[in-house]
């Protein structure tokens, strides 16, 4: 296998050179070139031919944003955005132009920050060989337009829906590719769906309150960061927070949520495995499960339980995810009911509650 090409693109000439050492300790990765800002970074890419590119958002001369959206229209490269927790917003807006995941820089002194995450960065950048090819950059900025062109009123002053016990339970499993694969769903959501709706999508802490935000600003349903005892209610979403895990209890007058930290034995933080058995024991068959893009094997075990208990289980079809192991081990069980396309399944989902 040929060694994995990867350019660098930085302000800070620190930056450069600890990113670069770090991927240089990779078996198999070769650092061939090293850019301060966009411009240069775009005069390297037809010599280079990077198979992957590390990027800040905030440069000089072309910023991380503008950058990605001549990446995606001419040559889809798979980005790791690398950025700061105070920059939370960016991070998902260059997701929803194309990025594939993002490293947080936490708030350490500059000759200790990146050290600390460099375990992360070797892992996410060894995920590029587990790629779907032919998805990076197809749908970049679609989220992102639709976001804007849709103006809706605060989440506090939209309507509550009719029947605020939900009918029905959805838990959505998702990692890599996630984020803009959920905004796409959540795009074809209505606040009057019978469903609540609860989110695991692998995501770093301080990261999901932010990105519950963003999906909230679709303007369908209620959508949160999910806090300990949360009742579950029609036409509203939780997103479990990052660094820890939600399990589905079943109380008195419906459902609700309890936020727990993980346990020594979850394999994945937030577990999808976690939420879906819990919800399969506490709603049986008012529950579907939805298992998305991510590597690993998050959420297989939970499918089984959640059709164990009579509920329906829906997969993105593999070969339409940006990465195919979670979808692709969740099908191995034998369990699933269907396997669809991204831009399908929002559809498929809203019809199907509203039918039942």
């Amino acid at each position: 296998m040929r060694a994995l090409r990867v350019l660098v693109v930085d302000d800070s000439a620190f930056n450069r050179k600890l990113i670069g050492e770090i991927l240089e300790t990779i078996e198999g990765v070769k650092v061939v070139g090293k850019a301060a800002n966009g411009e240069e970074a775009l005069r390297m890419l037809g010599t280079m031919e990077p198979d992957l590119i590390t990027l800040d958002l905030e440069m000089p001369k072309m910023d991380g944003f503008s950058f990605l959206r001549f990446v995606m229209a001419r040559r889809p490269t798979p980005v790791i955005v690398v950025s700061s927790h105070s920059a939370k917003q960016n991070v998902f807006r260059a997701l929803e132009l194309g990025a594939l995941d993002f490293v947080a820089k936490p708030a350490a002194a500059p000759g200790e920050r990146l050290n600390v995450i460099r375990e992360e960065l070797i892992q996410k950048v060894m995920m590029v060989r587990q790629l779907q090819p032919a998805r990076i950059g197809r749908d970049a900025g679609r989220s992102t337009v639709s976001s804007i062109l849709r103006t809706v009123p605060k989440a506090d002053e939209r309507p509550l829906p009719n029947q605020d016990m939900p009918r029905h339970l959805l838990v959505i499993a998702s990692s890599t590719g996630g984020p803009s694969a959920l905004v796409d769903m959540f795009a074809s959501f209505d606040s009057d769906l019978p469903v609540a709706v609860v989110v695991v999508q692998h995501m770093p802490v301080r990261f999901t309150r932010t990105f519950a935000e963003r999906l909230d600003r679709l303007g369908g349903l209620r959508v949160t960061e999910a806090a300990d005892g949360d009742r579950l209610r029609a036409g509203r979403a939780v997103v479990c927070p990052g660094g820890r895990c939600i399990e589905i209890a079943r109380v008195r007058d419906g459902f609700a949520v309890r936020v727990v930290p993980p346990d020594p034995d979850d394999r994945y933080v937030p577990s999808a495995d976690r939420a879906l058995t819990s919800a399969a024991r506490g709603a049986g068959k008012r529950v579907t499960a939805v298992v998305m893009t991510g590597m690993g094997d998050d959420g297989a075990k939970g499918v089984v339980d959640v059709k164990r208990e009579g509920g329906r289980v829906i997969v993105q079809d593999p070969e339409d995810a940006i990465i195919d192991g979670m979808p692709k081990c969740a099908l191995k069980t034998g369990v699933v009911d269907e396997s669809l396309p991204l831009k399908v399944l929002g559809n498929r989902l809203a019809r199907l509650f509203a039918d039942s």
